[in-house]
């Protein structure tokens, strides 16, 4: 049983997706503080050749609050604009923007249904196939932090291998996940490449960018582009 976990994040590069499509139950980690300067509502596009963070508007989001306690109030007119202004002449626009149209008429505003909601719809899109659980759907610990929280959620699912973003390794210790019983990995996303209209390619950019130049199947591919390490 291989389990992965991460907050939950609007838009996110593809290593997010990677992850999710690498693990046989990802969890999204929405009972825990939110991170403000972090991706949870943000991510960069490409605009005018250039990368660009763009930001969804939050209501009372603050360190001390709890993700799945966040409602978001942006109405994503200004975002939308943005998005049709520079993915217009992109390849697969039309598909990828009924996508993201789909996504944004949500109408659970909660910070947390609405993200799970846009992650279970891009899975659908790209046939990922993982079973996806939230974090505050389980019956598990809460007084636990960190690490020991973590272990905790993989033991009650019987994690056999527990998976995690490669920015997590400062904060996670095998041998500590070996004592549970559980290999811990770390997932590291390979050099992936694709034409971005005329320009230099900038890489890592939203999963919006990766929808607008790429067909499913070429994103397929890419979502297989990464070691354990």
């Amino acid at each position: 049983m291989i389990v992965g976990l991460m907050q939950p994040y609007l838009f996110p590069y593809i290593g997010y997706f990677q992850l999710i499509n690498a693990v046989d139950i990802y969890i999204i980690y929405d009972d825990v503080n939110y991170i403000k300067g972090g991706w949870i509502n943000r991510n960069n596009i490409l605009v005018n050749s250039n990368k660009q963070l763009f930001s969804i508007s939050l209501e009372n989001a603050s360190p001390n609050r709890i993700i799945n306690d966040i409602v978001i109030k942006d109405d994503f007119k200004k975002f939308r604009k943005t998005i049709e202004q520079s993915y217009i002449k992109a390849p697969f626009y039309e598909e990828a923007n009924e996508l993201i149209g789909e996504i944004l008429s949500f109408s659970d505003k909660r910070l947390s249904a609405f993200i799970q909601n846009s992650i279970m719809l891009i899975n659908k899109y790209l046939q990922i196939s993982t079973n996806v659980l939230m974090s505050s759907d389980l019956k598990k610990d809460n007084s636990l932090k960190g690490e020991a929280k973590v272990i905790s959620i993989c033991n009650l699912l019987g994690a056999t291998i527990y998976v995690n973003a490669i920015g997590g390794m400062p904060l996670y210790h095998r041998d500590n996940f070996l004592a549970n019983g559980i290999e811990l990995k770390f997932l590291q996303t390979k050099e992936i490449f694709y034409k971005q209209f005329k320009n230099e390619f900038i890489p890592f950019l939203s999963i919006i960018d990766v929808l607008m130049f790429n067909d499913i199947e070429v994103i397929k591919t890419f979502l297989n582009k990464y070691e354990f390490v």
